[in-house]
């Protein structure tokens, strides 16, 4: 099975760090978030990657280009010009990266490497987020249900701290800071699709989030998988230094590796 990465976007709201490199490229705990979103996938059995690139793609090439070397032992011998590599952890990835496209919406970029997906199920997901879904499970799920398209569902964490007050009322009687989310579900990505849902991508400005999936909305061709672990994206700076955090302290729950 393949997996399809949104790796394309300008990630404005961090753009302390996308100033430089494309936000899937920003690091948590020294390796790039697509590594982890990629690890996790990698942890169920999925090895090949299809990576839609946009925004500075070609860091995301190079990176890539110098896996096998960053993760190996080596020795440069400058008087003949040779490399020996004393031993390599590098993973069993397949990796293939599309230029998609700077302006290019979720949809269209999804669209753009359809001749690279055949006619088999796949996964699709963005590159900002890490979740610890069990993709086994999910995969499952959505060949039970029998529709063209599965999303997982989740529920968000509390950015906030709560309060209860009535209508006259004046003096805090219960507070939680950052409790869970109000029970509603939202769009967690880590998709599980069918090749026939890229006939409803009309063109580079389509939306993913729109269009297609309100149209599989409306033919009762959309599940969704509950995930009620852990999911978290990174979309500020202050996403980033929580999730390295968890990294850090050796907490972080997407680590199934």
């Amino acid at each position: 099975m393949k997996v399809v990465i949104l790796a394309g976007g300008l990630g404005t709201r961090l753009s302390e760090e996308t100033s430089v490199r494309p936000k899937p490229m920003v690091e948590i705990g020294g390796k790039p978030i697509l590594w982890h979103i990629m690890k996790v996938y990698s942890a169920h059995g999925i090895n090949d990657f299809i990576i839609c690139c946009g925004y500075k793609g070609y860091v995301i090439k190079e990176y890539f280009a110098n896996y096998f070397l960053y993760m190996s032992d080596v020795t440069f011998d400058m008087r003949y010009n040779q490399m020996n590599v004393h031993s390599g952890n590098a993973e069993p990835w397949r990796v293939t990266l599309v230029n998609t496209g700077d302006t290019t919406m979720t949809g269209g970029r999804l669209r753009r490497v359809r001749e690279h997906l055949g006619n088999e199920t796949f996964c699709f997901t963005y590159g900002d987020g890490v979740s610890n879904i069990n993709i086994t499970e999910a995969i499952n799920f959505h060949k039970q249900q029998n529709t063209l398209a599965t999303l997982t569902a989740v529920q968000p964490p509390g950015r906030f701290g709560a309060i209860v007050l009535g209508q006259e009322q004046t003096k805090i009687t219960n507070f939680r800071e950052k409790p869970e989310g109000d029970g509603a579900w939202i769009n967690g990505g880590y998709f599980v699709l069918e090749p026939a849902v890229i006939d409803l991508i009309a063109d580079d400005s389509s939306v993913w989030e729109r269009e297609p999936l309100e149209k599989l909305a409306e033919m009762e061709q959309l599940s969704a998988y509950k995930h009620y672990e852990f999911w978290h994206p990174m979309d500020t700076l202050r996403d980033k230094r929580y999730l390295e955090g968890l990294w850090n302290n050796n907490q972080a729950p997407w680590k199934i590796w």
